[in-house]
């Protein structure tokens, strides 16, 4: 039940809120039901793709996927989150394990601080270069890689490249930034499949519930303000970051 319901509450977070699943699903899942840290990251990559293939499409009905843009970030994110996902196979099945929690850890730590920062000083995501676009596909191999390694962190550093580097407005660098995830996602949880490090039935509980918040999020979504949502979940991410480093730092 208390599986179910984390996938619940989570897709609808995701729909309102525009904050990643695995940043949000995998301290929930190490913290709240002991989940190891292996298992939790890769478990919770598929259910970010799965929920994301619910969220994904309401973002194309509404036009506010760029795909020239979204084009050039695959080219990079695709080659990262496979190289990221072979190395958190090797460190998973060879050590060290705290590597994956501290990892897990900065990554919710940048989240949380760069959701501050914009909650604080929203007049300064409205700055873009047109011209600097080409390397956006350049930045999104380190961040592919990421996602491969510890399943989060695609949102938050794709949404800082989109701002600073295109011309796209608060609406497209959402929608475009969630189609990003999505297929790296899919790409990071075929990887870790091999690896064979899924709870199935964990994965099964989660997606039953992510299926029904992610409809319900994102049909209400649009008619919530989420500005204080994301501040309090910011809060919260700040929180548990430092406790995943502070963990892996004394174990």
């Amino acid at each position: 039940m208390l599986e179910f319901l984390i996938g619940f509450v989570v897709a609808i977070v995701i729909a309102m809120t525009g904050v990643g699943a695995s940043v949000v699903t995998a301290p929930l899942l190490i913290f709240l039901l002991k989940v190891p840290v292996d298992i939790a990251v890769s478990t919770t990559l598929a259910y970010s793709a799965i929920v994301k293939l619910i969220v994904v499409p309401f973002q194309v009905a509404r036009r506010q996927v760029n795909y020239r843009i979204l084009g050039i970030m695959l080219l990079g994110g695709v080659p990262g989150v496979v190289l990221g996902s072979v190395l958190f196979k090797h460190v998973a099945a060879h050590g060290p394990r705290a590597a994956l929690s501290f990892a897990l850890g900065l990554i919710i730590l940048f989240t949380a601080g760069w959701h501050l920062y914009r909650h604080f000083r929203p007049s300064d995501t409205k700055r873009s270069w047109k011209d600097r676009a080409g390397w956006v596909g350049l930045i999104m191999f380190p961040i592919g890689a990421e996602v491969g390694f510890s399943s989060a962190g695609a949102g938050a550093l794709g949404t800082v490249a989109l701002l600073g580097l295109t011309s796209l407005t608060a609406t497209q660098v959402v929608g475009t930034d969630l189609a990003f995830g999505l297929v790296i996602a899919l790409v990071g949880s075929g990887v870790h499949l091999i690896g064979g490090h899924y709870d199935t039935a964990l994965l099964t509980h989660l997606v039953a519930g992510g299926v029904i918040g992610g409809l319900i999020g994102s049909g209400v979504a649009p008619k919530i303000p989420n500005r204080g949502l994301r501040f309090a979940l910011s809060l919260w991410l700040l929180y548990i970051g430092l406790q995943f480093c502070y963990q892996a730092a004394t174990h």
